[in-house]
């Protein structure tokens, strides 16, 4: 069923969604389990339901932030802060791409990036290579919260909780971020070497203030739904959020529920406002719940049919016993490949959930084995099964191949860094 699953999703024959339904749903009936298949399905479901609940308020909570323009005072204070400084470059880049990436989209912070930043490149000379390793590797590391596409994944593959599974990973992340930081200024201080500062700018509008109307247009934002005079209230807002987060106050979904009230409310006290709102965004939250949702069907069939447990027991009578107690690191170093040649449904859904069963007969939860698959994702950002990228290769003008050759090193690097940081901090454990 998993191998039908991926080869499906993989060769684009059907979406993630319907192929999370259909796979499960047909497998089943035909090992015989037809009058149960129902009760499965549904089990699984209720076991993501949670998760699927909270993207949905984050992917909202979010949007309305961009809508409502709380990133656009950083847009226009790193342009102007920038100068004729490659350093400055680089580390704006990434001090941008961070913060507009702690949404989980990566298309909005491509689109962001390229429209704010790249004419700065362009204009000092700066390599487009460093733009696109800086911006991708950036993202990923925001990308590992628990409202970003792969930890959402693992989170409904083996139905945990996705903050059981980001918290213990902060250490790791902020390890991660402060390498792309560091990564950033030595690219700042080699183009700075190669090109030395840049005279004064010709074009006014590069050096000068961003106008808000500009500003909106990068952030494909309506100019109407701006509320310059609320930044402040909309930072302290997101920042409490994040706080009450990392302490686990209240589930998750309560959080960003209560939070995309007070942001509404606030924000947009007119009925029509807050309407307005919700529809601009509702198609990317309603389609991240439904994957969660199918996926939670899909693994709901795996586990009720004792097809996890049938596929680890397989991988138990030919692993050595002497391995098993490792599986934590070796599923760490597996990822990287993995994310590479497989989509992120395929591995997180297909095989992220055996190797979880598997290791919990050598005492390894399903919390490490999750965190430990998320390691190896700086290398997705340069797979060619991830539309992503060749959005970023368009807006850039480059080539994928190019783009390879000259990433993988930082990507790899990143990875052993994140792995690093993963063991020392006790994030997933060297030996069961």
């Amino acid at each position: 069923m998993v191998t039908v699953f991926m080869i499906l999703v993989m060769t684009r024959r059907m979406a993630a969604v319907p192929a999370l339904i259909f796979v499960p749903l047909i497998f089943s009936i035909l090992a015989g389990h037809g009058p149960d298949t129902g009760r499965m399905m549904m089990e699984g479901v209720t076991q993501v339901s949670t998760t699927a609940v909270m993207l949905i308020f984050a992917i909202l909570y979010f949007g309305t932030m961009i809508d409502a323009g709380l990133f656009q005072p950083l847009v226009n204070r790193i342009v102007t802060w920038v100068g004729n400084d490659p350093v400055r470059a680089t580390v704006g880049h990434a001090t941008l791409a961070s913060a507009v990436g702690l949404d989980g989209d990566g298309t909005t912070t491509s689109l962001v990036s390229v429209s704010s930043m790249l004419p700065v490149y362009k204009r000092l000379g700066i390599d487009v290579m460093v733009f696109a390793v800086v911006g991708s590797l950036t993202f990923i590391i925001m990308n590992l919260s628990p409202w970003g596409g792969p930890a959402a994944r693992v989170a409904a593959s083996l139905h945990i909780d996705p903050s059981a599974l980001f918290v213990p990973m902060l250490p790791v992340a902020a390890t991660g971020l402060a390498f792309v930081f560091l990564l950033a200024w030595w690219f700042g201080r080699r183009e700075r070497t190669r090109i030395g500062h840049v005279g004064p700018a010709t074009t006014a509008s590069l050096d000068d203030q961003i106008d808000a109307a500009r500003i909106a247009e990068i952030f494909q934002a309506d100019p109407a739904a701006l509320r310059p005079h609320l930044v402040w209230f909309n930072l302290t807002l997101t920042l409490a959020l994040m706080a009450t987060i990392v302490a686990r106050l209240a589930p998750l979904p309560v959080l960003f529920m209560g939070g995309l009230a007070a942001a509404l409310i606030v924000n947009y006290p007119k009925l029509a406002d807050q309407r307005a709102r919700l529809t601009a965004h509702s198609g990317n939250a309603l389609s991240v719940g439904v994957m969660v949702l199918a996926a939670g069907a899909f693994t709901g069939v795996m586990a009720g049919t004792g097809m996890i447990d049938g596929m680890a027991k397989s991988i138990l009578a030919v692993l050595p016993p002497a391995v098993g107690p490792y599986l934590a690191v070796i599923t760490a170093f597996i990822s990287i490949p993995m994310n590479f040649f497989l989509s992120s449904d395929a591995f997180y859904f297909g095989v992220v959930p055996v190797l979880a069963e598997t290791a919990g007969h050598y005492g390894i939860s399903p919390e490490e084995i999750g965190r430990a698959s998320l390691l190896g994702q700086p290398v997705h950002s340069l797979s060619p099964l991830v539309a992503a990228v060749y959005l970023n290769c368009a807006l850039l003008g480059i080539e994928l191949g190019d783009l390879q050759r000259f990433a993988w090193k930082y990507a790899l690097m990143l990875c052993f860094v994140l792995i690093g940081a993963a063991l020392l901090f006790g994030v997933i454990p060297l030996a069961a």
